[in-house]
């Protein structure tokens, strides 16, 4: 019988109904698995489910049963691909589920932000508005995004995505092009004019060498109209030590990330240490975690091993 091992159960929410696949199999799940007990889990499985638990070479070197690996994500940077083709052992991965869980957690960033939502909210559990002794009062900047320029640096779907919904709210949309790289054509604005004139910089790219620090000081000392910052991408494509730098200069007009280059953040992370700001917001990686966007991740989970089974894998990135 086809053993299935899910090695990290608790990246998908507690609400969401695994289903299971198909087919007569034994299903084994692990809330959370750490790389040493890779190997003694995975030993004897047909199939491995992870979403971030590493499997690497040596691990695979130990593990002959293994025939088949789905990333319940769309990243598979976790897994040892060289290894994998190496083995013939097929890796899927999962795509297009974020295409509205993300852009709206993107926007519902700059909202907040644009308004100073995080610092009035806490002004009134403070007493604050209590104190002032009229109807309202002004402590934090707010400024509208209709005529607003906004800067997307990603131009797949969830940049996209993003586009749709600033044009809704009147914002002048510029895709950058890449960095280094003169305008592709009209959809495209130079990177460096992106940078300089753009009142909002949203990152929607993958984490390559290419684009790791993709956004340091030498782009935040362009920025000639201050722009809020947003990054609900990867983590590694704004330098965080910069990122609180330019804060603290007051080259930027506040940033929201919903990812770090480390997760959970390290003791030492820069950014922890303006959390309090009202000008910052720091989600926990969520911003791909609609409840309908979770479901979506598991349902393309589960078609991926069914259609191994069945001799024909979908979505493989191997």
């Amino acid at each position: 019988m086809t053993k299935i091992v899910f090695l990290d159960r608790e990246t998908i929410g507690p609400d969401i109904e695994l289903t299971k696949p198909s087919g007569g199999h034994e299903w084994v799940e692990y809330a959370s698995t750490r790389p040493e007990e890779v190997v003694e889990r995975l030993r004897g499985a047909t199939i491995a489910v992870t979403n971030k638990v590493p499997i690497r070479r040596e691990s695979l070197e130990q593990l002959p049963d293994l025939k088949f690996v789905t990333v319940a994500a769309t990243g598979y940077d976790v897994i040892d691909i060289e290894a994998c083709r190496d083995k013939a052992i097929p890796v899927s991965n999962v795509r297009g589920y974020a295409e509205n869980t993300v852009p709206d957690h993107a926007m519902a960033l700059i909202l907040a932000l644009s308004r100073s939502i995080p610092g009035y909210r806490q002004d009134v559990i403070d007493g604050e508005w209590q104190k002032a002794g009229q109807f309202c009062f002004f402590n934090h900047p707010i400024f509208d995004l209709s005529g607003r320029k906004i800067g997307i640096i990603g131009e797949g779907v969830i940049g996209q995505g993003v586009a749709k919904r600033a044009s809704a709210f009147g914002m002048q949309v510029m895709f950058a092009a890449h960095k280094g790289v003169d305008g592709l054509g009209p959809l495209y604005t130079p990177f460096d004019e992106v940078i300089e004139t753009a009142d909002v910089i949203t990152l929607h790219a993958p984490l390559t060498p290419k684009t790791r620090g993709v956004i340091a000081m030498p782009e935040f000392r362009r920025m000639r109209k201050k722009p809020l910052i947003i990054n609900t991408s990867r983590g590694g494509l704004v330098d965080e030590a910069d990122l609180v730098r330019a804060l603290n200069d007051g080259l930027i007009a506040g940033f929201g990330f919903d990812v770090l280059t480390k997760e959970p953040p390290a003791p030492d992370n820069p950014l922890l240490t303006v959390l309090d700001r009202p000008n910052v917001i720091v989600t926990p990686h969520v911003a791909w975690a609609s409840n309908e966007a979770q479901t979506e991740v598991w349902r393309q989970v589960v078609e991926s091993i069914d259609k191994f089974v069945a001799g024909d894998p979908v979505r493989r990135v191997l």
